[in-house]
């Protein structure tokens, strides 16, 4: 939920910057947040609405990106974590409509799940040490 772990996960991949001159929250709180996006620090990819909510659920915790953009209709991307017998399960489910470019952002959004999942990983093997991961 925070700025901090965005940034980092999604970094070199995928790059946010503010739209609005107040920048970031410490935290995402549930509403619309407008973006910048540049995909490998060099080509712009326009603005996207990160549009946060927290669903309930019967076990853990979730929350949803109800995101979109001009070229983007749909980034539904909801995280779920509940408890299991080895520790949590994390889950990400995402739903994505972009007109005759789905297959395409599907492809680029499948790479960048996996990018982002190895982020994850190595910052929490550090402990979330963000200088040593």
């Amino acid at each position: 939920m925070t700025t901090r772990l965005l940034l980092y996960v999604a970094r070199p991949m995928v790059f946010f910057s503010p739209v609005d001159a107040a920048g970031f929250p410490a935290s995402w709180a549930p509403g619309t947040h407008w973006v910048k996006l540049t995909l490998f620090g060099f080509v712009p990819f326009g603005r996207q609405a990160i549009v946060i909510s927290l669903p309930a659920v019967d076990r853990g915790f979730a929350v949803r990106d109800a995101g979109y953009s001009p070229l983007i209709r749909v980034w539904d991307h909801l995280i779920t974590m509940e408890p299991d017998s080895r520790g949590v399960r994390y889950r990400d489910q995402v739903d994505i409509h972009a007109g005759l470019l789905t297959p395409l952002i599907w492809v680029f959004a499948r790479f960048f799940y996996q990018h982002r999942q190895r982020r994850w990983l190595k910052l929490a093997r550090n402990g979330f040490d963000y200088a040593a991961a």
